[in-house]
């Protein structure tokens, strides 16, 4: 999988265009990522576009020893506990917001039917530990190696190897309690 140092090095030999596809490849991703933390998409987005602007900021502080996507989700990981950090502080909601969310739903019968899967394996999720968490979606969903999520956590390899472990485990246990046969 391109992780985006190809980009990233065009983009430092001014190549501009180069930095649109980091944008494409990364904004996603890491929004995703950060809204694990924040529990608010908006906020997720400001983080991820807080992140990609790191890049711009500070040109020369990722070296190339580690992959970009590994630094780059550091990045997201820090400010996203910085934002939990902080948020408490700053709450507030404008009023064509929350008109634009409501808006955006679908019917409550519709989405009770589509979302049932998905919600056992989200409650299923949520009673997890935070570091067992955080790497079952680095490995599962970002597709990150064991390597390059042991440097986002701050962690060795073999500690996310058994926190993987543990946490297949674990939810191996709830979700068939769930009436979910795996």
């Amino acid at each position: 999988m391109e992780d985006g140092a190809g980009s990233y090095r065009r983009f430092l030999d001014g190549d501009e265009s180069a930095f649109e596809e980091l944008i494409e490849l990364y904004f996603g991703p890491l929004t995703l990522f950060a809204n694990r933390y924040t529990q608010n998409i908006h906020d997720a987005e400001d983080i991820a576009m807080d992140t990609l602007t790191e890049l711009l900021i500070h040109r020369r502080r990722y070296r190339f020893g580690t992959s970009l996507r590994a630094y780059l989700f550091a990045i997201a990981r820090n400010k996203s506990l910085n934002f939990l950090r902080h948020r408490d502080k700053f709450r507030c909601i404008s009023a064509d917001d929350a008109e634009a969310d409501l808006a955006d739903r679908r019917s409550l019968e519709d989405e009770l039917i589509a979302d049932e899967r998905k919600r056992a394996l989200n409650d299923a999720l949520a009673s997890l530990s935070e570091d067992m968490r955080t790497a079952v979606h680095l490995v599962y969903f970002e597709d990150m190696t064991y390597h390059d999520a042991a440097k986002v956590m701050k962690k060795t390899e073999k500690q996310i190897d058994n926190l993987l472990y543990r946490a297949k485990n674990a939810l191996r246990v709830k979700l068939e309690k769930g009436g979910f046969v795996l």
